[in-house]
């Protein structure tokens, strides 16, 4: 069941995601460029604000895994390490789910620490699993918050 967000603000230079279609395995673009954000030297706290306004899940097989992938490379090129993620789509697909993932802005905060490593640069990354004809729009930033 999508849950109503709190009230973030809103700095475009934290867009991770701009509205569209993923239907394959990606990491997410804003203009049609690869979008890495730069979280800096120390630990950073923070929300990836998600709005989906479709998700396709007409064969009952589809799950859209939203996560967050973190690398001290600022290309990604090299030791990706993978934080939390965001399973959306059909009930059949979600552990202990009982409805589909409904259209509605998710939240799924994040650290840029893993077992003690900082992590300098953040993305977001769609794995996609099913019969996919259509796929999942939605779009995401990060706001930060206060610990």
């Amino acid at each position: 069941m999508a849950k109503q967000s709190r009230d973030y603000t809103y700095d475009h230079a934290m867009l991770m995601k701009d509205a569209g279609l993923v239907a394959a395995d990606a990491a997410a673009t804003v203009a049609a460029a690869a979008r890495i954000l730069d979280l800096g030297l120390a630990r950073f706290d923070g929300v990836l604000v998600v709005t989906i306004t479709a998700v396709e899940i007409a064969s009952n097989d589809e799950r859209y895994d939203i996560g967050i992938q973190l690398s001290n490379s600022a290309s990604f090129a090299s030791v990706i390490a993978q934080g939390p993620i965001l399973a959306v789509g059909a009930l059949e697909t979600l552990i202990g789910a009982d409805q589909d993932t409904a259209v509605g802005t998710y939240e799924l905060p994040f650290c840029n620490e893993i077992n003690g490593v900082l992590f300098r640069y953040a993305r977001v990354y769609t794995n996609v699993t099913g019969t996919i004809a259509t796929g999942i729009n939605f779009s995401a930033f990060v706001a930060t918050v206060s610990v």
